[in-house]
């Protein structure tokens, strides 16, 4: 059984409109919430074997905080291919995966994140910034993730619903 975390990226600021899409940053709450996200999948012992983010600035960024705050040590992987992707996309990536990770997290935008979750597990859910998809898959190798593969949907938690000590 695998575990995949789907993490849209937080909140990003519109102050420049002169910035491309891709280089958008964060604002406030974005960075609040990467880091509160990342604090309480710690606490849930969800910490993730592998992070891997689109290349867009939001998203690299939410992937940073989180990894830092659940204690990840790893370097966060980046790749284009997550930028406004489809679940293909994440499918061909996480196929590709070392069986040694158990739990990966894959961070990037929307219509994909809600996409992926609906391919994965049947259901129609909001990802809002910020939120986490928690997902186990009947898989034993990542190289059997295929459009078959349908997952359970154990929590959906958004930043603005989680109370941290």
């Amino acid at each position: 059984m695998k575990t995949l975390l789907i993490l849209r990226h937080a909140k990003s600021s519109w102050k420049d409109a002169s910035l491309a899409d891709h280089d958008r940053p964060l604002n406030k709450r974005g960075k609040q919430d990467g880091l509160r996200m990342g604090k309480f999948l710690r606490k849930q012992g969800l910490a993730p074997d592998r992070i891997i983010s689109s290349t867009a600035k939001r998203a690299r960024k939410t992937a940073t905080a989180v990894a830092k705050a659940c204690h990840y040590e790893d370097k966060v992987e980046l790749t284009q291919e997550f930028y406004h992707a489809g679940p293909g996309a994440y499918l061909a990536v996480l196929q590709n995966l070392p069986d040694a990770d158990q739990r990966v997290m894959v961070v990037g935008h929307n219509p994909g994140m809600e996409a992926l979750v609906c391919h994965l597990t049947g259901g129609i859910e909001t990802m809002p910034t910020a939120a986490v998809a928690h997902i186990t898959l009947p898989i034993e190798k990542w190289a059997e993730l295929d459009y078959e593969v349908q997952g359970e949907l154990l929590h959906l938690w958004y930043p603005k619903a989680l109370t941290l000590e």
